[in-house]
């Protein structure tokens, strides 16, 4: 049974009950209006860009509007629960990295939900209480192929503390992006270097060559696609898209690292039925294929990959949850590097 299916037959079940409370309820007392009904729309909060080709197929299969408000990923808990504390959260399903949502669900912004087509992905990815995890936010080096010669494109990670990548870098702020603290921490838990000093000599080659910081991955492409930077530490969605922007990755020899994406239902959901309609939709093998294909996606679903040269044989590899604590923590230790 395809996982699209389960989404149909989970909408003519809400309907189905809603009929069969009322038949049985009338035989006693007034009918009372269906709590299983579907609502009009659906408000998701979400830190992933340029989700309109899911949206917009939403609507059209389930004819629910899909209203969705982007939030950077450096904001997104802060923002979340000043709303969800003040009563005021109007989302009803939170797209964000996973550590992001973990942090949520311990808030009780969270709902414990069972999704039927979640059981049909890996254990790990379905074991938080609520949250689904449907990809990864990998993180590459990204570059201009109209400004950098195919031989200087890095072969590795540590070829960007060479001197000439010096001021034509950029990245988002490792003093204060979450996923970016968390893949240069990952950079080093995995031993993608080979030991702790070879990873430290690269953290502080990369700072000597004075990259320029945004806030966010979302900004990064658009120094590149301009020329004022040649190179930046990205993500290869970007080539999908940007297109038809000059823009290519460096297939480095090492994995992708990357955080792990996930999805969930607010436990204050003004549209609680639409947003079980949508978080089924959302897992399911359509959307997902649209999610690599049309938004560059690193996607869970076996065999399908964004349509992007070579990263079907690329190694990715999600990185750990890093604790509040150590997110503090390391983006001082960073901010500190960076800034000598």
């Amino acid at each position: 049974m395809k996982k699209t299916y389960v989404i149909v037959c989970i909408c003519a079940s809400l309907l189905m009950m809603g009929n069969m409370l009322f038949a049985t309820g009338s035989q006693e007392k007034e009918p009372v209006q269906s709590s299983t009904a579907l609502e009009e729309k659906v408000s998701l909060y979400a830190s992933i860009t340029a989700i309109e080709p899911i949206l917009e197929s939403f609507q059209k299969d389930v004819g629910i509007v899909a209203e969705n408000t982007r939030i950077s990923t450096s904001k997104f808990a802060s923002t979340v629960l000043t709303e969800f504390q003040a009563g005021k959260l109007m989302a009803d399903v939170v797209q964000a990295p996973l550590p992001v949502l973990e942090i949520l669900k311990s808030y009780g912004v969270v709902k414990d939900y069972v999704s039927p087509v979640g059981q049909t992905y890996p254990e790990w990815a379905r074991n938080n209480g609520g949250i689904y995890q449907f990809g990864i936010e990998y993180v590459a080096l990204i570059y201009n192929t109209e400004l950098v010669n195919p031989a200087d494109v890095p072969k590795r990670y540590e070829d960007l503390t060479l001197p000439k990548w010096k001021d034509k870098i950029v990245m988002a702020n490792p003093g204060n992006h979450a996923t970016t603290i968390s893949w240069l921490v990952g950079l080093k838990e995995n031993n993608v270097f080979g030991s702790e000093a070879k990873w430290m000599e690269f953290v502080k080659g990369l700072a000597a060559n004075n990259p320029m910081f945004v806030a966010s991955f979302g900004p990064t492409p658009a120094p590149i696609e301009s020329g004022e930077k040649l190179i930046g530490i990205s993500m290869p969605k970007y080539i999908i898209t940007k297109a038809p922007a000059p823009l290519a990755w460096a297939q480095v020899e090492q994995p992708i690292l990357g955080s792990p994406r996930a999805i969930a239902i607010t436990s204050s959901a003004p549209h609680p039925n639409a947003a079980a309609a949508f978080m089924e939709y959302w897992l399911a093998d359509e959307a997902m294929s649209l999610l690599a294909n049309k938004v560059g996606e690193y996607v869970l679903t076996p065999g399908v990959f964004p349509p992007i040269d070579g990263i079907d044989k690329a190694k990715v590899i999600p990185i750990r949850d890093l604790s509040d604590e150590e997110l503090v923590k390391w983006g001082a230790e960073f901010e500190k590097i960076f800034t000598l």
